[in-house]
């Protein structure tokens, strides 16, 4: 930077400096300290000019020292993010530490640009992440620099950003598992409610920005406004006193007035409500969109419910009653064994206190005492996590299972050892094509818990060794060129947004073969002999606005008049930037289809005047 490198800058040594030191008396070196500083932390000043700087005396070197407010400021400016990981600042080496973060970004983006390379073919393997879970350097400056990537200019770098996400959720993943691990571990009475709620919110959603003291806070917020509810109804309430909730409230009564507030705040005020019109919302489980939403399924909301009471000096205990989670009030002595001592509450139900008989009207049925007992936090969350493996199984639309794969980790990280589960694993990653090594390990862990499985999983291993066999016969990519006589049918290229005729969805192609490609059933199951030109024609792979990849004949896709981003999670995948008009291939996928991009400018060009890039 010019700054850094003129005469001036570098103090009296400097021609320039020298004259202006004679001129009046004074040169850089000279001024009173603060202001020095304050020079030197200019933000028009990189960290290349500041090293120039402290090379040129000794004074400067002085202010510039690494320990100093000058490297502080210049890692603060660099990266702001990171300074919340300094509690204290005192004694740091800033410069150390700029140099340790500038290491950690390249390589974070070595590894990011070798992955389009190693895995474009397949999904990311196992293995794919050792070397970065080896990697010397701090893992939230790695995180950093993902995250600096990920928020790049939109519609560029779309490579990049979609292994860096990966990345980034892998990391958070493993971050988060190794949480609930020791959160697991504690004793039961230091096991929150809230926080086993956060920890699976922030697995299922790793990549937002969820953290416990941010819902607590927002816990905080719905607390004090029941206080002022209950301040006014009764200004000697002992939920009023500064250190509330470290007591439990003896009184049935004074713990009556505690719940009616909140009934009043949380449903009246709030406008808390169950989620009945879209109860299979995944949303509804995740702590966090309960907040911004203000609705969810019963156990979220009980979940919610309960920890304010508790905030409040009230004890409510979670019932694991079926297809309707509860939480019981004690009305008779403390740990009573009788379910008629109890009243039930229905958080999902507007805080509605219940009976035994009216829960059983809430179900439609009889159900013995035993469900009316009090669950550990362990047993709320598989109940959490056993509410989305039912949608994760339910979901139509989202190809790679995600959901369903993540609320699989999460119940295995709590019962390791359910061969029923570890099989619906198992078969889900065989299903995918993805991680066959680790299906065989699952598979041998299977064999051993229950030998009685050996029919289903010998069947699995010989599939999946045949899949890693296969893998490693494949040559390099298949290449098509335009040019081929074979291949002169095919009108449309890799990169074009287009639309479907009879279906209307918008989408981009990012293949295509000369003629229709798939097995005998799916075009029998496809209708594709119904189409006037049947299964001998050009057939495209293309990403859909929903969510989908789909494959379309060539007579069914039309030019679409106005070309959009598709909000595909694969888009860069094959992807490098979004034109405004059309998609540029990254390197792998114009490997490929060499000969595409030339036929996407001119059709550019030709169908909408432009060449815009």
């Amino acid at each position: 930077m010019a700054a850094a490198d003129s005469p001036a800058l570098a103090g009296p040594r400097g021609p320039r400096g020298a004259a202006e030191a004679d001129a009046d008396g004074m040169g850089l070196t000279d001024l009173p300290g603060e202001l020095l500083e304050l020079i030197l932390c200019c933000d028009v000043l990189g960290a290349a000019d500041i090293g120039r700087v402290s090379c040129t005396c000794r004074r400067l070197r002085e202010a510039c020292q690494p320990r100093g407010k000058v490297w502080r400021e210049r890692f603060r400016l660099r990266w702001p993010s990171l300074l919340k990981y300094y509690s204290h600042t005192d004694g740091v080496s800033w410069l150390e530490e700029y140099k340790a973060r500038h290491k950690a970004g390249l390589e974070a983006q070595r590894i990011v640009a070798s992955f389009s390379k190693r895995f474009f073919s397949e999904h990311v393997p196992c293995d794919g992440f050792s070397d970065i879970e080896t990697l010397g350097c701090p893992s939230h400056f790695f995180e950093d620099e993902l995250m600096c990537i990920l928020n790049m200019e939109g519609r560029k770098g779309l490579t990049w950003k979609y292994y860096a996400k990966k990345i980034l959720y892998f990391l958070r993943q493993q971050n988060i598992l190794k949480n609930l691990k020791e959160y697991l571990q504690r004793p039961t009475d230091r096991q929150s409610f809230l926080e086993g709620a956060v920890l699976i919110d922030q697995y299922c959603n790793p990549l937002s920005d969820i953290c416990l003291k941010s819902v607590q806070a927002q816990v905080d917020d719905i607390t004090d406004k029941v206080r002022k509810v209950l301040r006014m109804k009764n200004p000697r309430h002992p939920s009023l006193a500064s250190k509330a909730g470290e007591v439990l409230i003896p009184e049935v009564e004074l713990q009556r007035q505690v719940l009616d507030a909140m009934n009043c705040v949380l449903y009246e005020q709030l406008k808390y409500k169950g989620n009945e019109l879209d109860y299979y919302n995944s949303l509804n489980s995740y702590i966090h969109q309960v907040l911004i939403r203000r609705t969810g399924i019963p156990i979220s909301l009980s979940v919610l419910y309960l920890t304010i009471a508790r905030q409040l000096g009230v004890k409510l205990e979670p019932v694991n009653f079926p297809s309707h989670f509860l939480l019981r009030w004690c009305q008779g002595k403390e740990g009573s064994t009788d379910i008629f001592d109890y009243t039930y509450i229905d958080a999902f139900g507007k805080g509605k206190q219940l009976t035994v008989k009216e829960c059983e009207y809430l179900i439609g049925h009889h159900v013995t005492e035993e469900f009316y007992g009090v669950v550990t936090s362990k047993e709320v969350l598989q109940r959490m996590v056993g509410n989305l493996l039912n949608l994760g199984k339910r979901e139509s639309t989202d190809q790679s299972y995600q959901l369903l794969r993540d609320s699989l980790d999460l119940y295995l990280a709590m019962y390791p050892d359910n061969v029923q589960h570890l099989m619906l694993q198992a078969r889900l990653y065989f299903h995918l094509g993805i991680w066959p090594e680790k299906v065989l390990d699952i598979l041998q862990h299977i064999q051993a818990l229950d030998p009685s499985q050996h029919g289903a999983v010998g069947y699995l291993v010989q599939h999946t060794l045949e899949h890693i066999e296969r893998r490693k016969e494949e040559v390099g990519p298949e290449v098509k060129h335009r040019s081929d006589e074979k291949h002169k049918e095919v009108c449309f290229s890799i990169g074009l947004i287009m639309k479907h005729k009879r279906y209307g969805y918008n989408c981009v192609i990012y293949g295509w073969d000369p003629a229709c490609m798939m097995g005998h059933e799916w075009i029998r199951n496809m209708n594709v002999h119904s189409l006037p030109h049947g299964p001998h024609q050009p057939f495209y792979n293309v990403l859909v606005e929903d969510g989908s990849c789909r494959y379309a004949a060539q007579e069914n896709l039309e030019y679409n008049s106005e070309p959009r981003e598709i909000p595909h999670p694969d888009i860069g995948r094959y992807f490098s930037e979004f034109t405004g008009i059309h998609y540029l291939p990254n390197t792998e996928l114009e490997i490929r289809y060499p000969e595409d991009l030339e036929l996407t400018r001119a059709t550019v060009q030709k169908i909408y005047g432009s060449g815009k890039e």
